[in-house]
């Protein structure tokens, strides 16, 4: 019986599938999206996901755990200069998986695994969040009294094509 037994082996050893997986998790924090067949990308969602987890909290202790998994000082610096800001407020989900069809090859199903906030399509739709810097009182004379002339400067050239178009 295989009670409580859920790891997909895939075919390899531990210590092989434990290199793989730290390989392409490096490659997704790299490269913000993989191709990989179906049963490895359900596989590697399970093994990214703590770690953009521990990533959230930049801490020495964290950044450990997260070497010891990666073993890549450059894709733990990526995970935690990058991708962590942009999923700190998002409570869990950081991957996708979207489904390719299958390899000519071997007839593999294949699929695409990605951080879910770093593609622009999805994303497009959603406003950004504009950060609300606290601006000094000195050099606002300057910059408030050329902000009105730069917004009617494209209003009248607008009023102006229509004017020649007729």
């Amino acid at each position: 019986m295989r009670h409580g037994k859920k790891i997909n082996h895939l075919g390899r050893k531990t210590a092989h599938r434990h290199s793989m997986l730290a390989n392409m998790a490096c490659s997704l924090v790299e490269h913000k999206r993989i191709n990989t067949t179906v049963a490895k990308a359900k596989a590697l969602k399970q093994f990214v996901e703590p770690l953009v987890t521990k990533s959230k909290e930049d801490t020495t202790h964290n950044r450990r755990l997260v070497f010891a998994k990666l073993r890549q000082k450059d894709a733990v610096a990526e995970l935690f200069r990058t991708v962590a800001p942009k999923v700190g407020d998002r409570p869990g989900g950081y991957t996708r998986i979207i489904k390719l069809g299958n390899r000519l090859g071997d007839n593999a199903d294949m699929a695409m695994i990605e951080l879910v906030d770093f593609n622009e399509l999805y994303n497009a739709g959603k406003a950004t969040k504009k950060k609300s810097t606290r601006r000094s009182r000195r050099g606002s004379g300057s910059s408030a009294a050329a902000a009105p002339a730069a917004k009617a400067a494209p209003a009248k050239a607008e009023k102006e094509a229509k004017k020649e178009e007729e």
